[in-house]
């Protein structure tokens, strides 16, 4: 009987030793699992360039020259007064060349497709030649009042908004014609091709979402952003786009949902059509009013 006792002990010792083994498995897995959702994201200041850069609207990135340029309207965004310009910046946040192109007036969004830089000038398409820092074309758009932000695909087709007439035009063999237009896009701004669609944040409806390239129509996504200036992917999926006031927002690309991630409204700085280095994690936000340009690393905690 006592030996009976003891083996029915045994055996109810290791079967609450293997429970025990399981249930410690099973809560390092939920603690790995809890700890991997939890990751955060947060944008730290690295740099900020001197006060040279004029109503500094939008920044592009160069990947080869590896540097940037940015469009500075040096004045009132919608007055056509000669005084815009394109400056060059390092990415240590050094201006190289402060009047690397002049001769425009409220220079905005821009876009590069080989060795011709593409800007929006209130009115017109502006094309650049970046070895000669030379204007070498210029599209009046019809009816164009607030030409702003731009993108181009894989064929070469140069896409750009008119956050004025509620339009998105495109730039195709040489002829400018509208792509799509109504009330939906509500003051367009910033625009991103994707494969199959074109990433959109708008203004009036204070949204993001895409342009089905398919049916060519806008699907809102993510709502309440604010000013919507730029959009530009992080490069695992997801998206950071600018609140033109002052306040900049992850968007997770699965679930749309979105995290602010930086605020400077409070103190008047605004956040225009931002841009962002995959390799070194760099976000670069113009301050428009500020006449800067500030770097900031994205980092994940």
């Amino acid at each position: 009987m006592k030996n009976s006792f003891v083996l029915i002990l045994i055996a109810i010792t290791l079967l609450y030793s293997c429970n025990s083994n399981q249930s410690t498995k099973e809560s390092s897995t939920e603690l790995a699992e809890i700890s991997e959702s939890e990751t955060m994201l947060r944008l730290e200041k690295i740099w900020e360039t001197d006060t040279l850069l004029t109503t500094s609207e939008s920044v592009f990135y160069n990947v080869n020259a590896d540097l940037l340029y940015v469009s500075n309207i040096n004045g009132q965004p919608l007055e056509k007064d000669g005084n815009g310009f394109i400056a060059q910046v390092d990415l240590d946040g050094n201006i190289i060349n402060q009047n690397w192109v002049v001769g425009l007036d409220a220079p905005k969004g821009m876009g590069l497709l080989g060795d011709k830089l593409y800007i929006t000038d209130i009115s017109q398409l502006v094309e650049i030649d970046i070895n000669s820092a030379q204007i070498t074309n210029r599209w009046e758009v019809e009816g164009a009042k607030f030409l702003n932000d731009i993108t181009i695909d894989e064929a070469g087709t140069v896409y750009f908004s008119d956050s004025g007439t509620n339009k998105i035009h495109q730039l195709m063999n040489g002829v400018v014609s509208t792509y799509l237009e109504g009330s939906s896009l509500a003051s367009p701004n910033g625009l991103l091709n994707e494969k199959g669609r074109i990433m959109l944040t708008t203004m009036g409806g204070r949204n993001f979402g895409y342009i089905d390239k398919g049916i060519v129509e806008y699907k809102v996504k993510t709502d309440s952003i604010g000013d919507g200036d730029g959009v530009v992917a992080d490069g695992d999926g997801h998206y950071l786009i600018s609140d033109w006031s002052g306040e900049i927002f992850h968007i997770n690309g699965e679930t749309w949902e979105k995290t602010s991630l930086l605020k400077t409204k409070q103190d008047t700085i605004q956040s225009a059509d931002i841009e962002f280095v995959v390799k070194s994690q760099l976000l670069f936000v113009p301050t428009f009013f500020k006449n800067t340009v500030v770097a900031y690393r994205l980092i994940e905690e």
